[in-house]
């Protein structure tokens, strides 16, 4: 009898003994899910952050002040000189750095200057204006050589031509610049012929990207 009992209570205890193995053995697999997966968190998480810095890297780029824009101008025979590449429309925050002074096109700012016979006496951003040039508008410069006479003249007639504005560069090349997307001349007075020219090839001309996109609702300075 006290052998029976003995092989009963040795059974249950070898038993008991087995149960604790196998528990030890799931904690220990357990807690080996457990590190994985959190690597796997871990590992995720500095991944997306890693994708995160580079997407805000490529971002800032889009934003920054460099432009990747190729290309140069070809003067035609009429004096309009002409840039040799498409360029690009791409929106972006901040300023741009052109290629060309006052710019004809290129990337620029998502919001537009009013360019509805709007004269500025002040200089606005060039990001702003380009957008103006995309819309068909054509851009009268002037710098401190242009003369008052000259600056109140074609202020007179930019003031009465939709899809025009005009604002002081004091930085361009010459006293005088005519621009629009893609296009570029300088003039020698208010009263120069190829003024009128300009205007009735290029205001809305076939030039432009967005033909009809408006030229008020925009940043009026």
């Amino acid at each position: 009898m006290g052998s029976a009992k003995n092989k009963a209570s040795a059974s249950r205890k070898a038993r008991i003994e087995e149960m604790r193995r196998a528990e030890q053995a799931r904690e220990r697999r357990n807690r080996i899910l457990t590190i994985t997966a959190s690597a796997v968190i871990v590992g995720g998480l500095v991944a997306g952050g890693a994708y995160l810095i580079s997407t805000q890297s490529d971002d800032s780029s889009n934003s920054s002040s460099s432009n990747s824009q190729k290309g140069k101008f070809v003067a035609g025979k009429d004096g309009v000189r002409t840039w040799s590449t498409k360029l690009s429309q791409t929106h972006v925050n901040g300023d741009v750095d052109y290629p060309m002074n006052p710019p004809v096109g290129g990337d620029h700012n998502q919001v537009w200057m009013n360019c509805d016979g709007d004269v500025y006496t002040e200089e606005i951003k060039k990001v702003n204006a380009v957008h103006s040039l995309e819309h068909g508008a054509v851009w009268v410069t002037y710098n401190g050589k242009a003369s008052d006479a000259d600056v109140k003249a074609l202020a007179d007639k930019v003031e009465k031509t939709p899809y025009s504005l005009m604002s002081p560069v004091e930085d361009q090349k010459d006293p005088i610049m005519l621009s629009a997307w893609g296009k570029q001349r300088t003039v020698t007075s208010a009263s120069d012929p190829n003024v009128n020219k300009f205007f009735e090839t290029y205001v809305q001309g076939e030039q432009t990207p967005e033909k009809g996109a408006a030229c008020t609702g925009g940043l009026d300075k």
